[in-house]
C-alpha cells in the first residue's frame, strides 16, 4: 500500500501542485467540499452504512462537523483534536488485536467516528490553503508527507526488519519510519527557504519531524479504520490504486497540525 500510494503521489504531483498553486479560494474550497462529501460516501460505504439511522448518523455526523469547522475553526480546536485522539486509539486498538479484521456488520459507532475524522479534518485542506501565505504552507506540507511516504517506503525496502504495527499495517517498518522521518527534515531545510523563508532552522526542523511522525501516523489511523470496517480499500475512485481515503491518509493529521502551527 505504501509503495502504491507513493507513486500514485508522484504521478498527481503536477495536478495537485496546480490546484494548490492557481485555482481561486472558491473553487479550491468547493474542491474540498466535494472531496468530503466523497469521502463521507466512502466511510458509510466501508461501514455499510445501509439503515436510515446509520445513513442519518453519518451525514449529521460528517456534514455537521465539516461545517462547523468551516465555520469556527479556532474556536473548535478541540473537535479536529479529539477526533485524532479517537483515531488513534482505534489504532491502538486494532493493534492489541482487539477489533476483528473481518467485521461483518460494523457498528453505527465505527460509521460515526469514520464520518467525523472526514468531516472535521478534511476541511483543513482549504483552511490552510486559503488563509494568507497558506498556499507556501500547503506546498510545503504536501512536499514533506510525499518525502516521509518516500523515505519509509525506500528504507523499509533495503534495511526494514522490525515491524512497526503488524496488526495494523504489515509492511510498515521501524527503519522505515526512521527513514520517513530522516529524509523528511531534511526536505524541511531544503524547502524552508524558497517556501517559508521567515522560518527559523529550528522552526522547520520541528514542523518536518512533527509532520513525518503524523503522516504515518494519519496512515496508521486510515488502515485502522479499514481493518475494523473488514475491507482492504476504502474505495474506488483511484482505478487500481483505491479509494479517496486510501490516497488522502497521510496528509490529514499533517495539514490540520500546520494550520494551528502557522497561525
Amino acid at each position: 500500500m505504501l509503495r502504491t500510494r507513493v507513486w500514485t503521489a508522484l504521478a498527481a504531483l503536477p495536478a495537485l501542485l496546480a490546484v494548490v498553486l492557481f485555482a481561486p479560494a472558491l473553487w479550491f474550497a468547493a474542491f474540498v467540499g466535494m472531496l468530503t462529501a466523497w469521502g463521507i460516501y466512502e466511510v458509510g460505504a466501508m461501514t455499510r452504512a445501509r439503515t436510515a439511522g446509520a445513513a442519518g448518523a453519518l451525514v449529521v455526523a460528517g456534514g455537521g462537523s465539516a461545517m462547523l469547522m468551516a465555520w469556527a475553526p479556532e474556536r473548535l480546536w478541540f473537535v479536529p483534536l479529539a477526533v485524532i485522539i479517537a483515531m488513534l486509539m482505534l489504532v491502538a486498538r486494532v493493534g492489541r488485536g482487539t477489533a476483528s479484521a473481518a467485521v461483518q456488520s460494523p457498528a453505527i459507532g465505527l460509521t460515526i467516528l469514520g464520518a467525523l475524522y472526514v468531516g472535521a479534518l478534511f476541511p483543513f485542506f482549504a483552511l490552510l490553503r486559503n488563509r494568507p501565505g497558506g498556499v507556501e504552507v500547503m506546498v510545503l506540507i504536501l512536499l514533506l508527507v510525499m518525502a516521509s511516504d518516500t523515505g519509509a517506503y525506500f528504507t523499509g525496502s533495503w534495511l526494514g526488519r522490525t515491524k512497526l504495527a503488524p496488526k495494523v499495517s504489515p509492511k510498515k517498518t521501524v527503519e522505515g519510519a526512521i527513514g520517513g522521518l530522516a529524509l523528511c527534515v531534511v526536505g524541511g531545510l531544503l524547502l524552508r527557504a524558497p517556501l517559508v523563508p521567515g522560518w527559523s532552522v529550528a522552526q522547520s526542523v520541528l514542523l518536518s519531524a512533527a509532520i513525518a511522525v503524523l503522516a504515518q501516523l494519519g496512515d496508521l489511523a486510515g488502515s485502522a479504520l479499514k481493518r475494523s470496517a473488514g475491507v482492504k480499500d476504502s474505495g474506488w475512485i483511484v482505478p487500481g490504486h483505491g479509494g479517496l481515503l486510501d490516497r488522502t491518509c497521510s496528509m490529514v493529521f499533517a495539514t490540520v497540525f500546520a494550520y494551528y502551527w502557522s497561525r
